[in-house]
């Protein structure tokens, strides 16, 4: 479903993630049920939860903006895509650009940064997270394409 028809239909019920991602997974078309994370350059909890979060998900990373270090690349993009994910939106920055772009995962994120994460394992789950100027919360809808991300606290039709 297009995020452009979807605003037609639906604007009422609907919050608009402000324009701050950019695409980096081979799937540019994806939606699914979210699912929450919440670290700071700590990527322990990220891959946790990407081998834990039910198939079809969209895994929501806020990583608080920071672009100090990277908080998924291709292991654990290789991690999502052999468990079914829908997709990851992250807060933050990826890296392994270029092996993201082949994979068929959906992938937004701040921007590419080489330097991996720290391993704490510090930080929270299945918590509201606000960016973009919305509220992502577990378990309403995400949808995303080419224009945009819009969030439904349930699964629509058209």
């Amino acid at each position: 479903m297009k995020t452009a028809d979807l605003c037609d239909i639906h604007q009422r019920e609907l919050q608009i993630c402000e324009p701050i991602l950019t695409s980096f997974g081979g799937k540019k078309q994806f939606s699914g049920p979210i699912r929450t994370v919440k670290v700071l350059e700590d990527n322990v909890l990220v891959r946790k939860a990407l081998e834990t979060v039910p198939e079809g998900s969209v895994l929501v990373v806020d990583g608080g903006g920071s672009k100090k270090c990277a908080l998924m690349g291709d292991r654990l993009g290789e991690i999502a895509v052999s468990r079914n994910l829908s997709g990851v939106i992250i807060n933050g920055c990826i890296r392994d650009s270029a092996e993201l772009a082949k994979m068929d995962l959906g992938v937004l994120a701040l921007a590419p940064m080489p330097l991996k994460s720290k391993k704490e394992g510090k930080g929270e789950q299945n918590v509201t997270v606000k960016f973009g100027g919305v509220h992502w919360e577990p378990g309403h809808y995400i949808y995303a394409d080419e224009d945009g991300v819009v969030i439904s606290p349930g699964k629509l039709t058209l």
